[in-house]
């Protein structure tokens, strides 16, 4: 295997090794929903987490079907104009946005009171689209963003100092100033991986993760757990299965196909001595309750807070997760989500633990299932995927490979890129940045014949990106050294003249 080659495997194996989560046990005693009510484990630890009664909880994951079910028919009935839904703090209040002011009297009708917006959700994930699309551009200090319908915009998260980048960002997107609400933000999301005991499933016989929801054939969890050809081995440490398919950055699901010695089951672990049964997967509306399960710190509830989020973690940006209030720690990724007896998703990462509070992200079901046409093992069945929604997958295609015969290819990572015009420009690795220890940084970029492309290194210094080094020759052929401490760098590519493509080579000593 070739220098390169193998520094690119270990760059991916650290990023697989960041997270983990809830692990079903083979056995284990199943209690099933309490007569006319749900899992008294349920409700447990939503009286706990929200501070509620357990009467109230009863009627808080009523009220919160009863509005999947009403928002489900409203959305269809009102098709272009729909701009979202969303319950009030205490589930006794159903929202509907909508564009078109004729259909406020279909809404109260329904049950629900009626908000008219001036933009669409279609025109909410629209805007949204085009920050993911401008991903590459967002710095450290901004944490993700996700569309609020609630208020009608899509929020940029910015962390202290970072508010005016934020702005700048989404400006340079093409996204109105109008649609954009930045929020300040303290969180710093990482994806949950931690190498400790509990309950696990194991990963190349060293990284930990955990299960979330049963499938036919196997199970789903976070998509950093492992790169598809990954084996992995049980909490008990027999052979289980290998990863069949796995999406990280851009989404965060796996799948692992098991063995004939591993029964795929409907329930979730409780943390408790029992099981909570999985019935279905109908998905929980915007200001629901939910609960997740994570080896870490057992079952944790909250509320649904905004779907359609993203978030830029340090290994790359993942669109499309759902956030929330709950709490959870390294450990806990990959794990289940389930609002009553209804599968949600899996643990993705988030910021702050569970002594302070803090806000945790999870790649919906729903998502999983239909890209790689899964059946979710439940109670009541096998639940089919999904109908495809024409929607292509978030996943970015892979970034093209350097030619071996290139002058740089002997550098420890070699990646490939073009620039199609004068003035165009690119980042990398591959749109985004790497950390790095302290050093003498050493790049080698080699590019078309015939035209001036330039190479600069940068260094994000809290607030924005610093050029620290540059090769600025007269053709398309430049290299550069720069002795540095510890930090996050990212290399710029520019266009003075041509086009072309391009192959960067670089190191770290």
């Amino acid at each position: 295997m070739d220098r390169r080659r193998a520094l690119t495997i270990g760059l991916v194996v650290a990023t697989a090794g960041a997270a983990a989560a809830v692990t079903i046990p083979a056995v284990a005693t199943t209690r099933g929903p309490a007569p006319g009510g749900p899992e008294p484990e349920l409700l447990s630890a939503l009286q706990r987490d929200l501070g509620i009664s357990e009467d109230q909880a009863k009627i808080r994951l009523r009220s919160e079907r009863a509005a999947s079910r009403t928002i489900a028919e409203l959305k269809r009935e009102a098709a272009a104009a729909w701009g979202g839904a969303w319950l009030n703090a205490e589930t006794s209040s159903l929202t509907v946005a909508v564009t078109d002011p004729a259909l406020a009297d279909r809404v109260r009708a329904a049950g629900a009171e009626v908000k008219v917006v001036s933009r669409s959700a279609a025109d909410l994930d629209t805007a949204k689209r085009s920050l993911d699309r401008n991903a590459d551009a967002a710095t450290p200090n901004l944490p993700g963003w996700y569309v609020d319908v609630a208020d009608n915009t899509v929020v940029v998260l910015a962390q202290e100092g970072g508010e005016e980048v934020a702005r700048e960002f989404a400006a340079e997107a093409g996204v109105p100033a109008q649609s954009v609400r930045v929020v300040s933000t303290d969180e710093a999301p990482t994806t949950f991986f931690d190498v400790r005991g509990g309950d696990p499933y194991f990963i190349n016989s060293a990284a930990r993760c955990s299960i979330g929801f049963s499938v036919v054939g196997g199970f789903v969890t976070a998509g950093h757990c492992g790169q598809v050809g990954a084996p992995t081995t049980g909490f008990n440490q027999e052979a289980q299965g290998t990863f069949t398919a796995s999406s990280f950055p851009g989404d965060d699901w796996g799948v692992v196909e098991v063995n004939g010695d591993w029964t795929p089951r409907p329930v979730v672990n409780d943390f408790n001595g029992g099981e909570v049964t999985v019935a279905g997967a109908e998905e929980a509306p915007v200001g629901a309750s939910i609960c997740r399960s994570g080896s870490t710190t057992g079952t944790r509830c909250g509320v649904v807070q905004a779907k359609n989020a993203t978030v830029n973690y340090p290994e790359g940006t993942v669109t499309g997760l759902t956030r929330t209030d709950v709490c959870a720690e390294p450990g806990d990724s990959g794990g289940s989500w389930m609002s009553g007896d209804q599968a949600q998703g899996v643990t993705s990462g988030g910021s702050g633990n569970c002594t302070v509070g803090g806000t945790t992200f999870f790649q919906p079901l729903a998502e999983i299932l239909q890209v790689n046409q899964l059946t979710l093992v439940t109670s009541n069945g096998e639940v089919p995927p999904p109908p495809a929604t024409g929607t292509p997958p978030t996943t970015a295609p892979p970034a093209p490979e350097p030619p071996a015969s290139s002058a740089c290819a002997d550098e420890e990572v070699a990646v490939a890129g073009a620039l199609s015009r004068t003035g165009a420009r690119q980042a990398q690795p591959n749109g985004r940045f790497f950390r790095a220890a302290g050093g003498t940084h050493t790049a080698c970029l080699d590019g078309p014949d015939g035209a001036d492309f330039d190479l600069v290194l940068q260094r994000f210094n809290g607030r924005s990106w610093q050029t620290v080094a540059r090769g600025t020759g007269s053709g398309s052929d430049e290299t550069l050294t720069f002795d540095g401490n510890a930090g996050v760098y990212r290399y710029r590519i520019a266009s003075a003249a041509g086009s072309g493509e391009y192959t960067l080579g670089f190191s770290l000593r």
